[in-house]
Parts: C-alpha cells; sequence; structure tokens
C-alpha cells in the first residue's frame, strides 16, 4: 500500500494557494479542470515528500464548509521550527499553538484547516519569544 494524498475542500483557490505554496512553502504538482463536474483539483508536495501529497478541491458553484476541525490535521517536519513560524508570522500567519517545547507548532489555512509543524530530529532548545508565548484561536 501507497500513501497518496489528503484532499482538502477549499472557498478560495488564490487564498489557498497563497497559503501552502507562499507561505507554507509546498510546489503545485499538477493541476486539472472539471468542466462537467464544475470543479479544480491542485496537488501539492514538499519538495522533500513529492508522493505525500496535498489534494485542494475547489469547487466552482460556493458551498459553506463546516467541521474543519473535525477533519484533524496536517502534519509537516520542517528543519527549524522556529525560523518557520518566525517566516509564517513574517507572512501574517496566526501561530496558534507556538513551539514552546521546541519540538511542535499549529497553524490553519484560510479554510481553518490545522496544520501541525514538527521539528525534524529532535527539539530544538526551548527559546523566547515562543516559550513565553500563548495559544490563539484554536488548533
Amino acid at each position: 500500500m501507497k500513501y497518496l494524498h489528503t484532499m482538502v475542500r477549499v472557498t478560495d483557490l488564490e487564498q489557498s494557494l497563497d497559503f501552502y505554496c507562499n507561505k507554507l512553502g509546498l510546489k503545485e504538482l499538477r493541476r486539472m479542470e472539471n468542466q462537467a463536474g464544475r470543479f479544480t483539483l491542485i496537488f501539492l508536495a514538499a519538495d522533500e515528500t513529492p508522493d505525500a501529497q496535498v489534494e485542494l478541491t475547489y469547487n466552482w458553484d460556493p458551498e459553506v464548509y463546516t467541521g474543519g476541525r473535525n477533519f484533524g490535521h496536517l502534519a509537516f517536519e520542517v528543519d527549524d521550527i522556529y525560523a518557520t513560524c518566525q517566516s509564517l508570522m513574517d507572512k501574517g500567519v496566526t501561530i496558534n499553538r507556538p513551539p514552546r517545547d521546541g519540538r511542535m507548532a499549529f497553524v490553519r489555512s484560510p479554510d481553518n484547516i490545522s496544520i501541525e509543524l514538527l521539528q525534524k530530529g529532535g527539539a530544538l532548545a526551548p527559546a523566547e519569544p515562543w516559550t513565553s508565548m500563548p495559544n490563539t484561536g484554536v488548533w
């Protein structure tokens, strides 16, 4: 068995691509538009794991999606949790659960999908401003 992808429904394709690609750093691998079904599929992946993909599904007819928290989360391993969180903050992303432990943080996508960021290898030494930073919202 081989893991292929996780599908996430999005309501604003450009806003979601900005988050997943420009802020989180994933790359667009392929795009499929289905005129008959009135939807677009965009497959994204990190450079290090091109076979573990996120499928953004954009339905052309507006829908309201609820229960994003019930989905759980997507998880990505990062080289430096502090640098990654700082980069995301600099790009306007809220760090919902800061990496106080030097190992784990959570952010949310524009569609409220929780994204877990995990430090590669062992935890980094606790450091400010992360150690004192409170949680923001839900994650």
